[in-house]
């Protein structure tokens, strides 16, 4: 079961799917099955694969022992002229992250310890938020260590925040956040609370994460397949 921990001694690689219809989301997850079972790439540690809830689309959180293994991996010809090839006719947009993980919080009982696997019933939710260079490392801060408040909300268990590195798909800076939940009902609760019944902690929160950002997307995913090396 891969672990998420911000030890720096992973790259890990964040690929995000976006479609236009159902169908092609079963499309997509059955092509990324194929890949991750067959994955016997020099370097690659493990592979999850997501279905969307809210939207079409899939989401591959992969970690990797280097950036060069993953460029030798992108520079290959099955990569190029089948992988990429097979994705671009069925996907609206595709967005390849490679990231570093920068903070990591559970709710106390699990231990310190952030897994993902289908075995688990996580509501998973990934957003990305656009920056300017200089503002990266201050919007990491407000979505991660000024969020300890998270380990009160009911259903939340675990966030993750990745410092973007370098990406195919978009322009730009960037920072991810990967959040955990009991299910959609306590992430739709904790989403859809007023503004003006937000704590004051989470209004501050709120109010940084707007100025620093400079563009946003989100969407929700359950996990439903993984495989690491050696398996």
């Amino acid at each position: 079961m891969p672990k998420i921990a911000a030890d720096g001694q992973h790259l890990t690689v964040l690929n995000l799917f976006s479609t236009d219809a159902a169908e092609k989301q079963v499309k997509l997850l059955a092509a990324m099955r194929q890949i991750v079972d067959t994955a016997a790439y020099e370097g690659w540690i493990s592979s999850t694969v997501h279905a969307g809830q809210d939207k079409p689309g899939t989401a591959n959180f992969i970690q990797w022992r280097s950036t060069e293994d993953l460029e030798s991996r992108y520079a290959g010809e099955e990569f190029k002229h089948r992988t990429l090839p097979l994705f671009g006719e069925i996907t609206t947009s595709i967005r390849l992250l490679q990231n570093e993980i920068a903070f990591t919080q559970q709710k106390p009982e699990l231990g310190g310890v952030t897994e993902i696997s289908p075995s688990r019933d996580d509501y998973t939710a990934i957003e990305l938020f656009g920056v300017l260079p200089e503002n990266q490392e201050d919007l990491i801060d407000a979505l991660g260590e000024s969020q300890t408040w998270l380990v009160d909300v009911p259903g939340y268990r675990t966030h993750t925040v990745l410092r973007g590195l370098r990406a195919r798909g978009i322009e730009g800076k960037f920072v991810v956040v990967y959040s955990q939940w009991d299910g959609k009902e306590a992430y739709d609760a904790f989403r859809s609370v007023p503004q003006g019944e937000r704590s004051p902690e989470r209004q501050k929160v709120d109010a940084r994460v707007a100025a620093l950002q400079t563009w946003q997307d989100e969407n929700t995913y359950q996990v439903v397949h993984t495989r690491s090396a050696g398996e």
